[in-house]
């Protein structure tokens, strides 16, 4: 009787020691599908020189993410080819989360601009999220004789022998191009290798004007050094109260350089969602909104889907303005 209860009990004990083990292993399975990532640094690409905006926000997420994810996010620049170049590395990187880019709107624009180009903005990427948006603007010397939008393009349509912009990627040609297309204000191109080249040509009167972000401009406007004559953004830009968009002074430009996170496709979507989450809050945050801000940064924070959609609109958008222009480049 005793040795058939002793083996009631151990047959008990086990049993439930087997329905615990099974519970355990029924937990644990999701948290390593998902819950461990990252057991190890993640690298964060630049396709672009350091000091730019890309450059700044990848060191502030890469600080950010660090801090709440336990592991280091070590920024890697890989510039060259309006970025084609780091965007192709990402692109063929094992899809596991450790190899994401922070990247611009150019770069992905260029699709419908560059021939050939390695990687498809779809197939080969996963977009986690709109992180912000840079205006950009319209700016002469501060000693050119343009006071006004109207005073420019009369100057051109005058003087079109003599007319022409900076560029320092294909963002910037391309919107100047349908600044073009809208005023019938003929300029000819002069491409710069970095956008602190293109807008201090303009400084130094080496090309008549140009289409940059609102970071290194609004500096030169505040120390006299340039003039904005408008900003492409669908509202007026704080630290710029008196310069006009583009739509108040009666031409139909608007444009947002925007900066988003990309992960190469197959990316497991538990990362993906967390990365998401993680970029969504790290937008949010106060220092962040302050640390920006004096640059004409909004943040943002848009989910995948939304950001997705966005990048759809925006190359069919300039892609239609790139075949207008007749605009081909080669790498």
């Amino acid at each position: 009787m005793m040795a058939a209860t002793r083996r009631r009990t151990a047959a008990a004990s086990a049993a439930m020691g087997a329905l615990l083990l099974f519970g355990a292993c029924t937990i644990a399975d999701p948290a390593r599908a998902a819950d461990p990532w990252p057991t190890r640094p993640v690298k964060i690409v630049v396709p672009f020189s350091a000091a730019g905006t890309a450059d700044l926000l990848a060191r502030i997420v890469a600080d950010k993410l660090g801090s709440s994810l336990g592991q280091p996010f070590i920024v890697e620049h890989r510039p060259g080819a309006g970025g084609i170049i780091g965007q192709e590395q990402v692109a063929r990187a094992a899809p596991d989360g450790y190899t994401f880019v922070v990247s611009s709107l150019g770069s992905f624009i260029i699709s419908p601009v560059f021939t050939p180009v390695p990687f498809d903005p779809f197939k080969d990427f996963t977009h986690i999220a709109y992180l912000g948006g840079q205006p950009v603007v319209l700016f002469v010397n501060k000693a050119a004789p343009y006071r006004s939008l109207a005073d420019l393009v009369a100057y051109a349509k005058a003087n079109a022998d003599k007319m022409n912009y900076s560029s320092s990627s294909a963002t910037f040609q391309l919107v100047t191009e349908l600044f073009k297309q809208k005023t019938g204000a003929p300029m000819q191109v002069i491409p710069y290798k970095s956008a602190n080249e293109s807008v201090l040509a303009v400084i130094s009167g080496q090309v008549t004007t140009t289409i940059a972000d609102a970071g290194p401009v609004i500096q030169q406007v505040k120390s006299g050094t340039a003039r904005a004559l408008a900003v492409a953004t669908p509202k007026r830009v704080d630290d710029l109260p008196d310069v006009p968009t583009l739509k108040e002074s009666g031409i139909d430009v608007e444009a947002v350089l925007w900066s988003g996170i990309f992960v190469p496709k197959g990316t497991p979507p538990a990362i993906v969602k967390k990365l998401e989450g993680e970029f969504m809050r790290i937008a949010r945050l106060p220092d962040v909104i302050n640390r920006l801000k004096p640059l004409g940064i909004d943040t943002i924070g848009n989910s995948s889907e939304e950001f997705a959609k966005i990048l759809a609109d925006d190359i069919a958008r300039w892609g239609a303005v790139a075949k207008a222009a007749n605009i081909k480049m080669q790498q």
